[in-house]
């Protein structure tokens, strides 16, 4: 009898701790579903207050947005996955032209200054010239590269096109006749971007074999190349006095990921390098010098990430994280306060650049300390 109950209470004791701990799984599982319901409604807080401060305008483009310009200060020309060009007034959110002609995705675009022109390069291996007054058909042609169309420039007067392809091939184009008048081929140079120097017959390109190259168009021959860096040159550009010249590149886990500034004037003379971006830095790019302030320039990442550095000191001034966006591709600055940014997954973005402080947000908030830049989304498109 003894023995027979200490065996029920012990079974009495097991189905007490069974119940004891089966309540608790019932209280732990009821307060995870409250804890999972305050984060959601935390996040869809979070979400409902910056796109409430987004203005969403209708999409210029069904795919990712590869490349983005200006044509005038109320007009932006871009070229996406979709084989589209379009015009854009940003100001307005108001699409106003597309252009259709390419048969495989647009990779750049580029404008005359002061012009109706457009000039389109895409993975078709053409070049196309649009005029924004002259319908919606292609005005001129530019064939005979056999790969991708990277780069892209035209001559300060307006006479002459430059191009660059994955194909190592670097060309020189008359405008009006579309004639191919000099053509340069350097092995390895799989061309990622090309820019003309403002005010000189120089053209700089770079390139995947990790080499800078400044061109003369006269002679159409390499007169200086810069240091190979460790990683693929991603961007140039060239500030508009024509004596720095900026570049990036491509990277991952913070190695590579840097843009630096050159000067121009003393080839292969590194002034300073910029570093933040955790993934490859697709973009480079001066800014207008704000009244009454220091030189700045600015970088788009695939990490998601657009940086306003001081181009003197490198001091980064404020960080826009888009999360979701994808890859920031490409930069066209506006002004001193506004800049355009291309991205794979949503877009056209119009940041506003302003001094102050602002708090960092997960979703396409800025960073800012005292005195430093506010960089933020208004509109997207």
């Amino acid at each position: 009898m003894q023995c027979n109950s200490q065996k029920e209470a012990v079974s009495y004791y097991i189905w007490c701790g069974c119940r004891f701990l089966a309540g608790m799984g019932k209280l732990q599982s009821k307060f995870r579903k409250r804890s999972e319901i305050y984060r959601t409604t935390q996040v869809e807080k979070s979400e409902t207050t910056f796109d409430s401060k987004v203005v969403q305008y209708e999409p210029a483009h069904k795919g990712s947005t590869n490349t983005v310009t200006n044509l005038s200060p109320e007009l932006c020309v871009s070229g996406g996955s979709d084989q589209a060009v379009v015009v854009y007034d940003w100001k307005q959110g108001r699409m106003c032209q597309t252009f259709q002609g390419h048969n495989r995705e647009v990779t750049k675009v580029v404008c005359y200054p002061g012009s109706t022109w457009i000039f389109s390069a895409s993975r078709d291996k053409t070049v196309l010239m649009w005029d924004l007054n002259q319908g919606d058909e292609p005005i001129q042609e530019f064939c005979g590269h056999e790969l991708v169309v990277n780069g892209l420039a035209i001559s300060p007067e307006g006479r002459k096109l430059c191009t660059g392809s994955r194909d190592n091939w670097m060309c020189l184009w008359d405008i009006e006749s579309a004639k191919c008048e000099q053509r340069q081929n350097v092995s390895r140079n799989l061309v990622t971007h090309v820019c003309w120097v403002p005010g000189s017959s120089s053209v700089v390109q770079t390139s995947e074999d990790k080499i800078i190259r400044v061109w003369d168009s006269r002679a159409w021959q390499v007169t200086n190349t810069f240091p190979a860096k460790q990683y693929i040159q991603t961007h140039c550009d060239v500030s508009p006095n024509g004596h720095y010249l900026l570049s990036s590149s491509n990277g991952f886990g913070g190695q590579g990921c840097e843009a630096t500034l050159w000067d121009l004037r003393q080839p292969g003379c590194k002034v300073v390098e910029y570093r933040g971006h955790l993934q490859t830095t697709a973009c480079c790019m001066f800014l207008p010098t704000p009244p009454g302030g220091s030189p700045q320039v600015a970088t788009s990442s695939h990490d998601s990430s657009v940086k306003v550095w001081d181009q003197n000191t490198a001091v980064c001034l404020g960080t826009l994280h888009l999360d979701g966006a994808g890859p920031l591709v490409c930069l066209a600055p506006t002004d001193s306060d506004n800049l355009l940014c291309a991205s794979f997954n949503n877009g056209l973005h119009h940041i506003q650049l302003g001094n102050g402080l602002s708090m960092d947000q997960d979703s396409g908030a800025s960073s800012a300390g005292a005195g430093e830049l506010d960089v933020k989304v208004v509109a997207c498109f």
